[in-house]
């Protein structure tokens, strides 16, 4: 265990030892800045039923930026280790192939947590502007959103990762994890609407596969176990699956 405490602290520290760290955290948050005004003055302009957390969250532009983050976190991790020939000297150290994928896995989720810790501040600042006026209808809806953000962004920094140890070159480590978590992301809306189907059974998988009919049940208080035990599934399976090829790669090498 201290062994893997080793590691991530030395992932932890790669991480913001590099510019695009701070890119992506500066960006985030001026795109969050700008995601929440939009939901702020579309809310002032019309009523409706949605709150200010669901029309953050749960919107087009929100869902185009959000997959480019992981990537870009995540497309150094063994590709640039095999690139410059340290991968060779953290194998020989005395640390377990599964501690160095684990390590490497949670010092990303680390720095995804310090991305949208922040964000969690516009909503404080809302209530105090506003008097006291809640963003959301209870506190439990503010935290199940946070929650499934980090169930999902736990599941695509484990594609991106299994992506970097494919290969050795950061940009087609970036280009393999963004096609998969697009195709992720839009395939089963895509599906429902080109096919139209009426069987009650395909809109039944493409409501548990979407995360954007997730996001819009968690964003609205409705915590299912079911896609909790998804996004953890398949999460799990990734790491597997990065911890297959490491091992072969390990082996050839």
């Amino acid at each position: 265990m201290r062994n893997l405490f080793v590691l991530l602290g030395r992932e932890v520290r790669g991480l913001f030892h590099t510019p695009i760290a701070y890119v992506v955290l500066v960006f985030y948050l001026a795109f969050m800045g700008v995601n929440y005004q939009t939901a702020v003055t579309s809310l002032n302009q019309m009523p409706t039923e949605a709150t200010l957390v669901e029309a953050t969250f749960y919107n087009l532009l929100f869902w185009i930026v959000f997959p480019l983050i992981f990537p870009l976190v995540t497309m150094r991790l063994f590709a640039d280790e095999y690139r410059m020939g340290t991968i060779e000297t953290l194998v020989t150290a005395p640390v377990s192939d599964w501690q160095i994928v684990l390590a490497k896995f949670f010092g990303v989720v680390t720095f995804y947590v310090v991305v949208f810790v922040p964000s969690m501040l516009y909503f404080a600042l809302f209530t105090w502007i506003s008097g006291g006026v809640a963003p959301v209808q209870s506190a439990g809806t503010y935290w199940s959103v946070y929650l499934f953000l980090l169930l999902l962004g736990m599941f695509f920094l484990s594609i991106g990762l299994f992506s970097s140890s494919l290969v050795k070159d950061q940009v087609n480590a970036a280009v393999i994890s963004l096609v998969i978590i697009v195709l992720y992301m839009f395939l089963p809306s895509l599906m429902g609407f080109l096919l139209s189907s009426t069987d009650p059974r395909f809109g039944s998988i493409r409501e548990f596969l979407s995360p954007l009919d997730h996001m819009r049940d968690f964003a609205r208080g409705l915590v299912d176990t079911r896609p909790v035990v998804w996004y953890l599934s398949m999460t799990s399976l990734f790491l597997m699956l990065t911890h297959q090829v490491f091992q072969s790669r390990k082996l050839k090498s």
